[in-house]
């Protein structure tokens, strides 16, 4: 009985470390999405108002409208991956 214990009780120590791991990981990839999603929004609006300078005006808002939705989920994932690395 004694050597179950002490079994779960190194599986749960691992366990909090592979969590911890995980969590950096995810906070990471969440910050890298957000870069090449908020690039990809820029770079198509620039093509955009290349293409249609008359909607100049148009075009930048949507772009803002969209880079803060990509930016406004990105944190989200970062917050909870960064909740799992402390609890």
């Amino acid at each position: 009985m004694e050597l179950l214990g002490l079994i779960l009780l190194q599986a749960a120590g691992i366990t909090g470390k592979i969590a911890a791991l995980g969590g950096g990981i995810g906070a990471g990839l969440a910050a890298l999405g957000a870069g090449v999603g908020v690039g990809q929004i820029g770079g198509s609006a620039v093509e955009a108002i290349a293409r249609q300078p008359e909607a100049v005006g148009d075009i930048r808002a949507n772009m803002i409208l969209a880079a803060a939705l990509v930016e406004g989920v990105a944190l989200f994932a970062v917050v909870v991956c960064l909740l799992t690395l402390f609890f």
